[in-house]
This record gives structure tokens, sequence and C-alpha cells, in this order.
């Protein structure tokens, strides 16, 4: 389906880089939209929140001189992420904020975010939601969001349990506008695969935690590099929704992998950024079942070249195969 008009031809390949918190900062953000590919980062990987009016100034002003400095360059807009949940207490100064700078691409999270579309719209800005099943979706779309993000099996972060094949198939059945894919993608074909399957763009996290700019410990990347996809556990105890995390992380902060308590939606507290005392994602660490394709932690710069390389090599692949039937 066509892209959102700020999203046409401004983008190297049909990829958002999905926002993490903590670990997306503007430094991440910059190398991601200057390589071509929407770069995100959550509102509440600013602190204090005064912050936040920092940061957007700072991308919006360095990508405004990287576009007229580099003209023939595709530099891709960004995104920020809005917690739509009553534990946010800092959500209307957030939102008030990313009008201010008029933010290109809000993604929001969690409860139908009518007043942030209508904020959002207001200056001709896009809203992205994300969601794990149809209801969600359904919510979502009545209050006039401009795309939905499924997030499937195997995603980082709060993630679902269905199949991108179920899941963005019934979305597309209900629904005429852009669809981005998230879930256990680390490759150029994984992006093509996505397009494939019904959505026009991949939404890509774990991967870029290993990568030098990202904003985590070299701890957390090489635990990255070392696990595989079986090593990530799916549970709600660290946020009161349930999430992806690897196994190592849980292990080393002194629980049991294998048995870990129930939680229930009580602890949420998004405000706080988690209600448990062990705290997803400083002590205890988000990834997804991508993990199996990370063998390394390059540059945002060089990770870009070698998705692109990647996604036409698949494309190649596939219409020499699709020659042949």
């Amino acid at each position: 389906m066509p892209l959102p008009p700020n999203l046409q031809n401004r983008l190297r390949l049909p990829l958002i880089a999905a926002p993490m918190f903590i670990v997306s900062t503007p430094g991440l953000v910059l190398a991601q939209c200057k390589a071509g590919i929407v770069g995100s980062f959550p509102a509440l990987n600013a602190r204090p929140a005064a912050q936040l009016d920092d940061w957007l100034a700072e991308i919006t002003t360095e990508l405004d001189t990287w576009s007229r400095s580099h003209p023939g360059a595709r530099v891709a807009p960004f995104a920020v992420n809005q917690i739509v949940h009553g534990s946010n207490e800092r959500l209307d100064a957030d939102v008030a904020a990313c009008v201010k700078y008029r933010v290109p691409i809000v993604i929001t999270s969690l409860r139908p975010p009518a007043e942030v579309v209508a904020a959002v719209h207001g200056y001709g800005g896009v809203v992205l939601h994300d969601v794990i099943n149809i209801r969600h979706a359904e919510k979502a779309i009545s209050q006039g969001v401009d795309g939905i993000i499924a997030v499937c099996a195997g995603a980082g972060g709060h993630a679902g349990l269905l199949s991108p094949f179920a899941l963005v198939k019934e979305i597309r059945a209900i629904f005429d506008g852009t669809i981005v894919l998230s879930g256990a993608m680390s490759s150029g074909g994984d992006l093509l695969a996505a397009q494939a399957l019904g959505a026009d763009l991949a939404y890509l996290g774990t991967r870029f935690i290993a990568t030098l700019e990202a904003n985590a410990s070299e701890e957390y990347k090489r635990m990255l590099v070392d696990s595989r996809a079986e090593d990530i556990v799916y549970t709600a105890l660290f946020s009161g929704v349930h999430g992806n995390y690897l196994r190592a992380s849980v292990a080393k902060a002194g629980l049991d992998p294998d048995k870990l308590p129930d939680a229930g939606k009580e602890s949420m507290n998004f405000g706080a950024a988690g209600g448990s005392r062990f705290k997803a994602w400083k002590d205890i660490w988000s990834a997804g079942q991508s993990v199996a394709g990370i063998g390394d932690v390059p540059s945002v710069a060089d990770l870009v070249l070698r998705l692109e390389q990647e996604y036409a090599a698949a494309r190649a692949r596939l219409l020499g195969a699709a020659a042949c039937v």
C-alpha cells in the first residue's frame, strides 16, 4: 500500500528502526536517519523531561543541516514513541514537545491514541500504533491512525505471540493504511519477506542494539552476539506487560529463567520506567529472537549498507527462481 507522504521517496530501505528504552538516543537516531532509514526513540528516554526539548532541537537541526549539505542523499525522517497509559504522567507535555517540533512520525503504544492522533494530525504528522492482536488494531484504526505496527512472535520488547502470517493478513483485511511488521528480523532478506507477507515496512530493534552507536553496554552487545533464538525468555514479570528478554541477563540478576513468577498489569508503571524491582531494560536486557542473525557489532552505516545488499540479493534470487517456474 502507499506510504504516508512524508515517507515517500525518503527511504533507502523499507525499514523503521524501533524505539528502544535506554538504548535509543539522538546519536543512534541521527545515524539511522542519515543512513536512510527511519530512526526513533521513546520520549521517556529523555530524562529529566526537559531534556526532550533539547533532543528534539538537536535532531531536527542536525538532520536539516545534513540534508542541505548532502542534496543527493536520502535522509529519512525520525519518530518519537509515546506510551499512552495512565501511569505516564509526562504524556501531555511530551506530546506538546512533539507538536512544537513537528515530529514527522509519532509511534504510540498501549491505549488507543485518539488525543495523540488529533495533535499530530494537526500539523500534518503521521501516527503509527503498535498492536499484538487484531482487537487492538481495530481500536487503533477507529482512532484514525495512519499505520499499524504488527508486533508478532519473536519481537524484542513488549511482543505478542501471533505469527506474522496470521496477524498481517487479519489487519490487511480491514485496513488499507500502512502496515509495519515487527518480529525476529535481522537481515535484508527479512525486509523483503515482510513485504511479501503484505507489510509495507519492516521494524527492527534488536539488530540495532548491536551497533556502535547504540546506548548499550559492551556486555549487552556481546550477549546479543553470543545468544541464540532459544535464549529469549517471554514474561510479564519485569514491566507488567509480556515481553522478550535475554535469558543470560535474567540469570545474572539471580533469577531462574525457567521458574519466573507471574505478574499482572498492576505492576505497570511507565512513568517510572517499569514497576518491578528488577529494572527492564537496565538490569534485565530486552531482545528478540532475531539474535539468531546477529554475529557482530558494526556501525549503523555499515549495517544499513549490508541490509541493502542483502535486500537486493534476495530480490534477485527470488526473481531468478520465479523465472524458472
